[in-house]
This record gives structure tokens, C-alpha cells and sequence, in this order.
């Protein structure tokens, strides 16, 4: 086999092509998909038995004594931040498919990390300040 590219010497010099990431980012958005198919239905089933009662308040109650429960509240960010993380894998794509102007998609790309490290800052303060009060 020879050693031959397919890239132009322009290309060669200019380091333009593959950033080689594609792989990682493939796996990383299909583990949290995989993930999200388990712990989205175990969410949305445990809040629905964990907010049972006969007013708002007495809901509210049972739900912030389910998720004080460790085992709930580490399923619970691992759901949200999978599916954070995930969201934000599947907007990458659509930024960088979709955007034409470099500076925009620079801007989009930065905006959409920062907003979903947020989110993910928000819901791990949120989580332990129940679970822990």
C-alpha cells in the first residue's frame, strides 16, 4: 500500500480536512441516546408514582422525599445531563450543517456549549439542594 493522499499539496500545507472528531461524536451522541432510552421512561414513570397525593403542596412534598433518596437523585442527573449533552451534540451538527458564515457558526458553536454547561450547572445545584436539604 502506498503512502498517497487523496488531499492536495494546498490542502496538505493549509492542514484542511478531517478534524478527525467525527468518531467520538458519533459514539458520544449514540451512548446518550442509548442511555435516554432507559432513563427517560424510569423518569417520567417514578415522578408520576412520586407525585401522588391530594394537593400541591403534599405532591410537592413526596416528590422532594423521592429525590432525597441518593439512588433517585444520581439517576435523576444522570438523566438530565445525558440529555443536555445529547441536545447539544445534535445542535453541533445542525450548526455546523446549516450555518454558512464562519463567524456565526464560531458564535453559535460557543453559545450553544456555554448554554448547555448552564443548564447542566443549573440542574446539578438544583438536585443536590433538595437532595441534601
Amino acid at each position: 500500500m502506498s503512502n498517497s493522499s487523496m488531499r492536495t499539496p494546498l490542502g496538505k500545507v493549509r492542514g484542511l480536512g478531517s478534524a478527525r472528531d467525527g468518531a467520538g461524536h458519533y459514539i458520544a451522541q449514540r451512548v446518550t441516546a442509548v442511555a435516554l432510552i432507559f432513563l427517560v421512561p424510569w423518569f417520567l414513570f417514578s415522578m408520576l408514582c412520586a407525585t401522588k397525593g391530594a394537593n400541591a403542596l403534599e405532591r410537592f412534598a413526596n416528590a422532594e422525599v423521592w429525590l432525597s433518596q441518593p439512588f433517585n437523585a444520581i439517576l435523576v442527573l444522570l438523566a438530565f445531563c445525558s440529555a443536555i449533552y445529547h441536545m447539544r451534540l445534535g445542535l453541533q451538527v445542525v450548526i455546523e450543517d446549516y450555518i454558512s458564515g464562519h463567524g456565526m457558526r464560531i458564535a453559535l458553536l460557543m453559545l450553544n456549549t456555554f448554554v448547555s454547561f448552564a443548564m447542566i450547572a443549573v440542574t446539578v445545584f438544583s438536585v443536590f439542594k433538595v437532595a441534601v436539604a
